[in-house]
């Protein structure tokens, strides 16, 4: 009965939770950013405590670099990538007609060799049509996430109580974990502790690890389809670096961006069609051998199918708040699911209740061979 009560108040507080934070979802944004922001950079606070430094310095000074470091990114970033992605939405239509084009050119021959023109449509589907329609509802999507985000607080409020929540959080980091800690059931609370652990190590191991694999690849992206002269070389290589945050999608939708725009603006120049063609061999090849394992290692335990459904899914709901809280709740429930997988494997419930061996009986005037 203990354990069915215990069962029951958690169920009870998670679904809370979950109502609140729905509820509440419109103005949850400078919040959310704030922890999320003192959560990333508390090992840094606590290296400069440990030179000398006091957690209120430390927090000050990190967070005054931080907000100086992000507006001069904006101030430099924005405007470019404002300009590139009008540009970029403007010729679209056309490198897709002209993939088309030479789609048709190049395999007409091997169509009519092969006497299946009856077998295809007279008018096919128009791929401009079908991109349009698949960036019309990401548009939408990215309204949705936006006006979720934003519908009560604004660019202001965001800009300014995130850095005085991250401030305060950072600065009372330390305290606030002891004293949720001291908090848990005693009688549980190594458990406890072993998968608040866990989950630290996965969220810590692929946020702090995947924005830095992002980071160095979506540099690389942009310098080198630069310098190979692709148009909108800078935008794909970004786009392709930050979207990198899903494993392989973002070299995925790189390559097929930069390779279609190479296509229209090289052909038939193979010779740079193979070199953008191996710039992201080159960099899935670096990512999945040196960055990743390096920098966030094989023990994070978060699938990359399991990690798209969680953004998407928690982006619908919760708007851009929610795809902020994708990949640490992603992360918690796959360490609490990992831990409830090996409780039940160890359980009788799985190994089923141990057989009795019983003797047979030993009738009257018989002798029992295994005495």
């Amino acid at each position: 009965m203990t354990v069915q009560r215990q069962i029951g108040f958690w169920i009870a507080a998670l679904v809370v939770a979950v109502l609140l934070l729905f509820i509440l979802r419109g103005i949850l944004l400078p919040f959310v950013a704030g922890f999320a922001l003192a959560y990333l950079l508390d090992p840094l606070a606590d290296r400069l405590q440990k030179v000398g430094l006091g957690r209120l310095g430390a927090s000050l000074l990190i967070l005054i670099l931080f907000v100086l470091i992000f507006i001069t990114a904006l101030m430099i970033l924005v405007p470019f990538a404002a300009q590139q992605v009008g540009a970029f939405v403007e010729r679209l239509p056309g490198y897709v007609t002209r993939l088309q084009e030479l789609g048709a050119q190049q395999l007409g021959p091997l169509i009519h060799k092969l006497g299946i023109e009856d077998a295809l449509p007279a008018t096919p589907p128009s791929v401009g049509n079908l991109i349009s329609q698949g960036v019309a509802w990401i548009t939408a999507f990215m309204q949705g996430l936006w006006s979720g985000g934003q519908a009560l607080i604004g660019i202001f409020s965001l800009l300014v109580v995130t850095p005085v929540v991250a401030f305060y959080m950072l600065v009372d980091w330390d305290r606030m974990v002891r004293t949720v800690d001291s908090w848990m059931p005693m009688r549980h609370r190594d458990t406890i502790r072993s998968i608040a652990g866990d989950i630290d190590r996965a969220i810590a191991g692929f946020v702090r690890g995947q924005a830095l694999v992002c980071l160095i690849l979506g540099t690389f992206y942009a310098v080198s389809l630069t310098i190979v002269g692709l148009n909108f070389g800078a935008l794909i290589g970004m786009t392709a670096g930050l979207l990198s945050f899903i494993p392989y999608v973002g070299s995925l939708t790189g390559l097929i961006l930069s390779v279609g725009v190479a296509i229209v603006q090289f052909w038939p120049d193979w010779t740079m069609i193979a070199a953008t063609l191996g710039i992201f061999i080159f960099g899935q090849f670096v990512e999945g051998n040196i960055l990743s394992p390096k920098l966030v290692g094989d023990s994070v335990g978060l699938h990359p199918v399991w990690l798209m459904f969680a953004l998407v899914a928690f982006g619908a709901l919760f708007g851009f708040v929610g795809l902020l809280l994708a990949v640490p709740l992603a992360a918690a429930m796959g360490v609490i699911a990992r831990f409830a997988l090996r409780q039940y494997l160890a359980s009788p419930l799985y190994r089923g209740a141990e057989p009795m061996i019983l003797k047979p009986r030993i009738e009257p005037g018989k002798v029992d061979l295994d005495a």
